[in-house]
């Protein structure tokens, strides 16, 4: 466990540069699809929605549709480009990580080189990992509402199974998620495809599980107790808001609104994005870290692996070779 921590704070260290600089491109590129696709939004719906904002007690649906429509559709944009930004960071991570372990020298552009060509499979590897841990997910939710109208309806069914359900499905979510957690890297390392990547996985994890959980489970808890540390002070010197002025003029529209508000949460919005960056940085570059060094541990330990990294540190080449 000391040699995996020590091993993902030592790479950050040295590699920080390709590691939070791409991973920061990465996220500044995210904003501006998800700004952009927004400010579109806006535009083609800014009459409908200053309808519903001065008519907000006799809202017609020819009005409210195309806003919801519009919101719909930049969420759904906005996920695909979160999920297609996570997958590039974290084949960046790995990539970065190929040539700490080799001894080698990355910088920014090679490790986009290594990275960008694999993103597909990574990106593959996390909707499928989706897929399978949602059915258990489904299957627990609906356990709670089955729970839930039983109590309501004070109905005979046996409400004990609902819970030993649901005590079940808790466990099997977490048991899939470390079962394929060395997935990602093997789509990088090994430029597997999602499902190869996902079976090679298994077969790595298989006999180690608890040690990969408890390793895991460890790195997580790291990732929440340094996101604590940078949002709790920002919570704290949160400002709290002015009394009200009845001799203002009451705002008029939204922008009119929102102008008013600004001057006294715009610096604390932009401390809080910017410690939210910060804490998501840390989380998405050092838990693909962990994983990944589990994995090159693990390939050591069944497959041989430290003779081939040793005959390819001083060539090109990469770990499966």
């Amino acid at each position: 466990m000391d040699t995996v921590f020590g091993g993902a704070f030592t790479t950050m260290r040295r590699y920080g540069r390709p590691l939070f600089g791409l991973a920061a491109l990465a996220y500044v590129g995210l904003g501006v699809l998800i700004a952009g696709a927004a400010g579109v939004a806006y535009a083609a719906v800014a009459d409908h929605l200053h309808t519903l904002y001065d008519t907000p007690r006799h809202v017609p649906w020819t009005d409210a549709r195309p806003v919801v429509v519009a919101f719909v559709g930049v969420w759904a944009f906005g996920m695909v480009a979160t999920l297609a930004t996570n997958a590039l960071i974290q084949a960046s991570c790995v990539a970065t990580l190929h040539d700490a372990v080799l001894g080698r020298r990355a910088t920014l552009a090679q490790v986009w080189r290594r990275a960008w060509p694999r993103t597909p499979s990574v990106l593959g590897v996390t909707l499928l990992m989706g897929l399978i841990v949602l059915i258990p997910m489904l299957v627990l939710a609906l356990a709670f509402f089955g729970l839930f109208l039983a109590v309501v309806f004070r109905t005979s069914l046996p409400l004990g199974l609902f819970f030993l359900l649901a005590l079940l499905m808790v466990p099997l979510t977490v048991w899939l998620y470390v079962l394929f957690g060395f997935a990602p890297a093997a789509a990088v390392l090994e430029a597997a495809r999602p499902v190869q990547a996902m079976r090679r996985s298994v077969r790595l994890v298989r006999g180690a599980w608890w040690r990969t959980f408890g390793i895991t489970l460890l790195g997580g808890l790291t990732v929440l107790i340094v996101s604590l540390a940078i949002r709790l002070p920002l919570t704290f010197a949160m400002p709290s808001p002015q009394p009200y002025d009845a001799s203002a003029p009451p705002p008029t529209d939204i922008s009119d609104a929102f102008a008013q508000t600004l001057p006294d949460i715009g610096l604390y919005m932009a401390l809080s994005v910017a410690g939210s960056l910060v804490a998501q940085l840390f989380a998405m570059v050092f838990l693909p870290l962990i994983t990944t060094l589990l994995y090159i541990d693990q390939r050591i330990r069944k497959e041989g692996l430290a003779d081939v990294l040793l005959r390819v540190s001083g060539s090109p080449g990469s770990v499966h070779e």
